[in-house]
């Protein structure tokens, strides 16, 4: 039992050791793209037959809080109404259908070019919608917008232009925070948010690696979508199986780091939790779909399918973590009751170097957003330490999703509640939306937090204090997500 225990350890830290390096390099490549500036290319709006005919997508399902806000956003979109349509693409079950339609109507008496396009089922999610919405688009680009995305004026000048290049399928901009300072758990989904839409798409897109249209905020060729299959409903994660179809059929994407298009993150932990299932459970359903054929590709490089690999496999990582510190309180034991074994455990606390590269990475991208210097070096210390736990603390749940991913078990698209709030006192505890259940997956992240007390006793037990900060993240995370999830239930 205790060989098997020390060789899965084992195995797991080598597998994060090198998703680590698979970070390391991509930092490389962000440092490297910093030095490159590229002049952004322009249409001459003067001239009518440079300007394309764009599509404006608005998925909805359910949006009561967020409508309003979205369609008088997109109304201000700065571009000739004669080549602009916008569809919203309607599947509400609810009393916002009515809210949305008199919302359109007030607009199409404006002028504004818009549809409010319904259908009687929600086959396909929001892949279905999306689908049947581009059947009857007119533009020959098509750029989608989730509900909370609140995009500038200028957004379609800024991102249609790099169309000019006929091998580009996708533009996709970076995602910025309405309400990062809302709450700690904002301030922690913007911190991981940063990390992905910084150094991992800028880092892919320059190392001609796969990226993903991350869903939203992005801009498509309509020709891109159908030549790589159209859209398609088999994944919770359709924006990241039609991406990775579209690159393997050499379709190019660029990345617009420099272009923020500001959304709202979840303010409830339930919320938080219903996003994280779905695009964790969605990428696991994508390795599944797509690994083994790009796989087989020989065009793409090794170095491209070794990233793909970890990008598909990236929310497998909380799968792993979870494994690392359940095994961690045995080899504590293990270690202090085997001293012959201790070489053995020397050489592979080795693998902390994981910690110190993800700690160079996750600066880079905090010193991007907020700036350098000495004080707000102090603040991402105790940022990174608190995203880490919390991040751990999601774990349980993560896996969960995983598994579902990899085994094949399927399930709906489940909506990520949207709240309409960005300020600091403002109130949502009336949101319709939101789910009251308890789970299995609380449970066991409540015992998971006494599991990680016991850790620390276990640590002044037998004096060895070689783990404790692991131990103490993890009964910070899993406390905080135990308890966050309990008590906040409205």
């Amino acid at each position: 039992m205790q060989t098997a225990i020390i060789i899965i350890y084992t195995l797991a830290l080598t597998v994060i050791f090198l998703y680590s390096l698979a970070q390391l390099n991509l930092l490389l490549n962000y440092l490297k793209a910093k030095k490159k500036k590229d002049d952004a290319p322009v249409f001459d709006f003067s001239k009518a037959e440079e300007i394309p005919f764009v599509t404006v997508q608005l998925p909805l399902y359910n949006e009561l809080y967020v409508v309003e806000r979205l369609l008088d956003n997109i109304a201000q979109i700065d571009y000739p109404l004669d080549k602009l349509e916008i569809q919203v693409l309607d599947d509400s079950t609810d009393e916002s259908l009515q809210t949305t339609q008199s919302k359109i109507e007030a607009l199409q008496a404006a002028g504004i070019p818009i549809k409010h396009i319904t259908r009687t089922n929600r086959q396909g999610f929001k892949a279905g919608a999306l689908k049947e919405g581009l059947a009857i688009a007119k533009g020959e680009f098509i750029a989608i917008f989730d509900s909370d995305f609140v995009p500038n004026p200028d957004w379609l000048q800024k991102t249609v232009p790099y169309f000019k290049d006929e091998k580009i399928g996708v533009v996709q901009t970076r995602w910025a925070h309405l309400n990062r300072d809302y709450s700690l758990l904002t301030k922690i989904q913007a911190f991981a948010l940063d990390f992905h839409f910084v150094l991992e798409q800028v880092g892919r897109n320059f190392g001609h690696h796969f990226i993903n249209f991350n869903g939203t905020a992005g801009i498509w060729r309509k020709t891109c979508i159908l030549d790589a299959g159209n859209w398609q409903g088999d994944t919770l994660t359709e924006d990241l199986d039609l991406s990775y179809r579209a690159q393997l059929k050499k379709w190019d994407f660029k990345y617009l780091e420099d272009v923020e298009t500001p959304a709202e993150l979840p303010v409830a932990i339930s919320a938080a939790r219903s996003q994280q299932f779905r695009w964790n459970k969605g990428a696991a359903e994508n390795f599944q779909k797509l690994y083994g054929r790009l796989l087989k590709d020989p065009s793409v490089s090794f170095k491209t399918k070794f990233h793909s690999f970890f990008h598909l496999l990236n929310s497998s990582m909380f799968l792993l973590v979870l494994l690392v510190a359940i095994l961690s309180v045995p080899i504590l034991y293990i270690k202090n009751n085997n001293p012959a074994y201790s070489w053995y455990f020397n050489v592979i606390a080795a693998f902390a170097v994981s910690t110190v590269i993800f700690f160079g990475c996750y600066w880079v991208t905090y010193k991007r957003i907020h700036g350098g210097g000495i004080k707000n070096f102090f603040k991402y210390i105790g940022m990174f330490f608190t995203f880490f736990s919390v991040a751990m603390g999601f774990s349980v749940h993560n896996s969960l999703a995983v598994l579902e991913g990899h085994f094949g078990k399927k399930s709906e698209f489940i909506r990520t509640p949207k709240f309409n709030v960005s300020k600091l006192g403002e109130q949502w505890s009336g949101n319709i939306y939101l789910k009251k259940n308890l789970s299995s997956g609380m449970l066991l992240e409540s015992i998971l937090f006494l599991y990680f007390g016991f850790a620390i006793y276990s640590a002044f037990k037998v004096n060895d204090f070689g783990l404790i900060l692991f131990h103490l993240m993890l009964f910070a995370g899993f406390g905080f997500v135990a308890f966050k999830s309990i008590f906040s239930r409205i």
